[in-house]
């Protein structure tokens, strides 16, 4: 794929930060001696971390990604904070974290019944991994990328894209690989309804996301036919309500976990 877009990862990043700062609001770390090192997984251009630095004034933060415009674009805003390029599946702390966060991140990174034990295995005690996945494959959004994807003269060129993103677990399932290890464990769902101008603009959201894996090996002419087909198709599934805007309804699962002391 080509590397993120920051820019239009922002232009709904009020969005995107309400569950990060519900995410944040259930993680209780108990006062420390020591600055808390927090590390924020998939920290994109730095709009969660700086909910990290906000709620914890003087803590050794490190964000971490794979993209280097988005970390360009985290260090232009936080310049305080350090940020580094590392794969999610084989990053490595170098002491053990207070807090490992995050948020949107953990749908790109596979295998989560190895992943989720060994990122709660790192923590120092006392320490928190807090967690939220998006849980929308199964709503018009992705259900419909994927059968433009298999339906168009393209479907060859994209190949399997639906593979690129992992097939999260059901809520329970993310229970029961914590709470035997954990001295607290909270899981939960919730279902956000984002008012949206257009079909337009419910595309230019997954445009900088899940959309990605779909277009991006595609050429110019059959990217936008790509879109004119999905842009269709997404006004029909997600009609207009009586302000004119469409729901945009967004599953998003969450986790939180605290190591004991």
């Amino acid at each position: 794929m080509t590397d993120w877009n920051p820019a239009l990862y922002r232009r709904f990043e009020d969005q995107r930060t309400r569950p990060a700062r519900e995410l944040l609001a259930r993680v209780d770390l108990a006062p420390a001696a020591r600055p808390f090192r927090i590390f924020d997984l998939g920290c994109g251009p730095g709009n969660s971390t700086e909910l990290l630095v906000d709620r914890f004034p003087g803590a050794d933060i490190t964000g971490i990604d794979s993209s280097d415009t988005m970390l360009a674009d985290a260090r232009a805003r936080l310049p305080q904070c350090r940020f580094e390029r590392h794969d999610i599946a084989e990053w490595q702390p170098e002491q053990a974290p207070d807090l490992i966060y995050a948020n949107a991140t953990l749908q790109w990174v596979p295998d989560h019944p190895v992943l989720v034990p060994r990122l709660f295995e790192l923590l120092a005690p006392g320490g928190v991994l807090a967690v939220q996945i998006p849980d929308n494959r199964e709503e018009p959004t992705h259900r419909l990328m994927r059968a433009v994807a298999t339906e168009g003269p393209w479907a060859a060129t994209i190949g399997e894209a639906a593979l690129v993103r992992t097939k999260i677990l059901p809520l329970g399932a993310y229970y029961d690989l914590l709470a035997p290890r954990a001295d607290v464990t909270d899981v939960w769902r919730t279902a956000y309804q984002h008012p949206m101008d257009t079909p337009q603009a419910i595309v230019d959201w997954v445009r900088a996301t899940g959309l990605r894996p779909f277009i991006d090996p595609l050429s110019d002419n059959q990217r936008a036919a790509f879109l004119a087909d999905y842009v269709g198709r997404i006004g029909q599934a997600y009609p207009p309500h009586a302000d004119g805007k469409r729901l945009l309804a967004f599953p998003r699962l969450f986790f939180v976990a605290k190591r004991a002391a």
